[in-house]
């Protein structure tokens, strides 16, 4: 499913202008540290002398020139590092800025057979343009764990959603390490789909590939690709985005029309996942009993036995803010 031309040159322009961005941020960071620390423009454009005066002593045949070079480069780093640091800025204050270190904002790195390759910050770029998934951009702004609050929850329900954030943010933590599905369940604006947002902000920050679909988007999606025939050659680069991105959202499952077919390629998106020990986050405001009796035995016996179940309770988050504010709902 390859993008457009003019998709990939909004990309390449992405780049660019973040590039731009970064270098006229550290011109603006290097302008402020001479005009306020004294002595370090002078020790940094030293730096070209004590080049030149290396090379001389090269062409001189002297053999230590090179030892010599270093040094003075290490003392004269040093310096600067201890200027910044009495002027009260981290050492790092004037290295490169990059958006994504990896790649340092070409789009690009080298695979381990030496042969360019596409970052993962341009993977999740391809994912997003090819899912329509700008929406979760927009929503992991407001909604991520810094801007979470307990407030509306009291008594079992603030106890459950604390544990709830505690194993949300564990998940995160360990996600590279260890092979973890979570499944979110219980009453509507209790803040499943919110802690789902949280998550996928983490770990798209980390460099890591997420795809956020609601279940009814993304069983329109893949029924559109295998039942219209102009569409179907693109049911396989769907399948494999789906099953190999780092980290799967079906957020509101049942919200869907279910039928067999839904329920066929819900089973195999999560066996495959399995396989590939890929991991599914799941929100839904089905019951577990629900849920046993909406999908097929394998489908439930696979959640409850793979996933972490978490319950949440208490009234609706969104209704209470907007009775607070009076103004329109908003999620926990």
């Amino acid at each position: 499913m390859s993008l457009t031309s003019s998709q990939y040159e909004s990309i390449r322009k992405g780049y660019e202008q973040t590039r731009d961005f970064n270098r006229h941020l550290l011109e603006s960071r290097r302008k402020q540290i001479y005009d306020s620390v004294p002595g370090y423009r002078e020790l940094e454009e030293s730096v070209g002398g004590v080049a030149a005066d290396a090379a001389r002593r090269t062409l001189e045949g002297d053999g230590s020139a090179s030892a010599w070079l270093r040094e003075r480069l290490a003392d004269l780093s040093r310096q600067r590092v201890a200027l910044l640091a009495a002027a009260g800025y981290p050492p790092d204050y004037l290295e490169p800025i990059y958006t994504c270190q990896d790649c340092q904002d070409t789009g690009y790195i080298s695979g381990p057979d030496g042969i360019r390759e596409k970052c993962h910050c341009f993977r999740q770029q391809e994912l997003s343009l090819r899912y329509a998934q700008s929406h979760i951009q927009d929503t992991i702004q407001r909604e991520n764990f810094s801007t979470l609050s307990y407030e509306y929850y009291q008594g079992d329900d603030l106890q459950h959603f604390k544990a709830a954030v505690e194993l949300s943010k564990d998940f995160t933590e360990n996600f590279k390490e260890s092979y973890h599905n979570l499944f979110f369940y219980g009453t509507v604006g209790t803040g499943k789909s919110f802690l789902s947002g949280c998550i996928a902000r983490e770990l798209l920050q980390a460099g890591f590939s997420v795809i956020y679909f609601s279940a009814a988007g993304l069983f329109d999606q893949l029924a559109r690709y295998a039942f219209d025939s102009d569409a179907r050659g693109m049911l396989r680069d769907f399948y494999e985005d789906l099953y190999q991105c780092d980290l799967l959202i079906i957020d509101d499952l049942g919200t869907e029309i279910t039928n067999s077919f839904v329920t066929s390629q819900l089973f195999s998106c999560l066996n495959e996942r399995h396989l590939r020990k890929k991991p599914v986050i799941i929100s839904t405001n089905l019951s577990l009993e629900e849920l046993r009796d909406r999908y097929s035995d394998r489908i439930f016996s696979r959640i409850t036995s793979n996933f972490s179940l978490c319950k949440l309770t208490g009234p609706d988050v969104r209704i209470c803010k907007k009775r607070a504010s009076g103004g329109a709902a908003a999620r926990p």
